[in-house]
């Protein structure tokens, strides 16, 4: 039985713990502390540490946890994260059998150049995606292209519905506020709103969602459908279709919404 339990972090900041009663997996661990407490709180001996890209706040408590740890750390091999021991590309596999999982990785550049995520199919449908799909959104094009985004947002786009998305950050409400303004008439949107809200008043994650429900409800993930290109049309003022130029139009858009 593995439980995946969200430890927070910073002011926003999701590290996933992913155990079974004895042993656990950390994604992301951008401090080393909380995962500390969280292990010895819980009696967990720690197996593996997976990180999907090289920013600090997802990478800066590597080399604490490996002080006290001596346990094996996948990441991107197209980024250089030094404390990386194990460099992955897609289509590699990474197999916990302490707890047990078996990952795929899938490359999902854009957020960063060599951005990567775990995949775990069925019994386990789950994806770490880090900073590239959000609830209700995705990442910054930082280091990487619109094209290079869009294609990384279809890679997760083709992943069975019932596919949860354990992201890195508590970013909802924004990026529903964001949704709203583009597709307002959307009902699945404004009753996630609904729950979304209740669930914060709670201080509890809104996270995971499922891909189903982001295919339904997220602006990125939608950009070939009317009212999604409509509404970018009406904002930037340009008449393309393009789905790589609409996304590019939304991202620019919620860079300064």
């Amino acid at each position: 039985m593995l439980n995946i339990h969200p430890v927070p972090a910073f002011r926003d900041n999701y590290i996933w713990v992913v155990h079974n009663q004895n042993h656990a997996a950390v994604v992301d661990p951008g401090m080393a502390s909380p995962v500390i407490e969280f292990l010895e709180h819980h009696r967990l001996q720690l197996s593996a540490i997976l990180i999907t890209h090289h920013h600090s706040d997802h990478t800066g408590g590597i080399a604490e946890l490996r002080r006290r740890h001596d346990v094996p750390v996948y990441g991107p091999a197209a980024e250089a994260i030094t404390t990386v021991t194990h460099p992955l590309h897609e289509h590699d596999h990474v197999s916990l059998p302490a707890l047990p999982l078996n990952l795929s990785v899938i490359d999902i550049a854009g957020h960063t150049r060599g951005h990567i995520a775990y995949y775990g199919s069925p019994p386990f449908g789950m994806v770490f995606c880090g900073d590239t799909l959000f609830a209700c959104g995705c990442g910054r094009v930082f280091e990487g292209t619109p094209q290079q985004m869009y294609q990384s947002l279809q890679k997760l786009s083709r992943l069975p519905d019932d596919t949860l998305i354990f992201c890195a950050h508590e970013y909802t409400l924004g990026n529903v506020a964001f949704a709203r303004e583009i597709d307002p008439g959307n009902a699945t949107l404004i009753e996630f709103e609904l729950e979304a809200r209740q669930l914060r008043q709670q201080n509890t994650p809104t996270v995971p969602t499922t891909l189903g429900l982001e295919r339904a409800i997220n602006p990125f993930l939608r950009c070939e459908q009317p009212q999604i290109i409509t509404s970018a049309q009406r904002f930037s003022g340009k008449s393309s279709t393009d789905p790589v130029a609409i996304f590019a139009i939304l991202r620019e858009w919620k860079n300064n919404f």
